[in-house]
């Protein structure tokens, strides 16, 4: 038995980490039939291991059995980005960050924070208690920001998904890539 699969059982098996993903993380077990069937270039294998109430899925990719396995979320609108180098740092994420996606659109994350503890005055007490309950060590809420935007970035090419039947269109990166720095001007004369 693999860590992701080791991981899946235990949400699997206790109502309250399943509950406790999927709100606020929007992780839902319950949710893992995909909205339309989507293939990564690379041809390995996608596992729906969970969705969100937006029609959003979570997949596992590459072999079964085969570690690690990177999870990719891809969205009900064509957007798809890499949030974890495997399961066990995807559920970090979710868990410390369960406003990932509004990230995207350039909110800090202080403000999010904030915004969901006005919500959820508990929130850092359930957080703590979800990631002690999958044996996942605490993430101060900027590091998690930071690694989730790293692992995005090795979104495209091969993780960036596609339908078959539409031309093979590939779904757009929810995070936008960070341009690349322009090389040091050539001061030596």
């Amino acid at each position: 038995m693999t860590a992701a699969d080791d991981l899946l059982r235990r949400i699997e098996a206790d109502p309250a980490i399943a509950a406790a993903l999927a709100w606020p993380g929007d992780f839902d077990i319950e949710r893992r039939d995909p909205v339309e069937d989507v293939v990564l270039p690379t041809g390995a294998p996608l596992q729906p291991i969970a969705g969100c109430g937006a029609g959003g899925t979570y997949f596992l990719c590459g072999e079964p059995g085969s570690e690690p396995r990177p999870v990719l979320y891809a969205d009900s609108e064509g957007q798809a980005t890499l949030i974890g180098a495997d399961l066990a740092e995807a559920l970090t994420l979710i868990a410390v960050l369960p406003f990932w996606r509004d990230l995207a659109q350039g909110f800090p994350v202080g403000e999010l924070l904030a915004d969901l503890r006005a919500e959820e005055p508990d929130f850092d007490a359930e957080r703590d208690a979800l990631l002690a309950a999958l044996a996942l060590p605490p993430l101060p809420p900027e590091q998690a920001a930071t690694r989730l935007l790293t692992t995005a970035a090795r979104t495209t090419p091969d993780y960036l998904p596609f339908v078959p039947d539409d031309d093979h269109l590939p779904y757009e990166p929810i995070f936008t890539p960070l341009p690349e720095a322009d090389p040091a001007p050539d001061t030596a004369r």
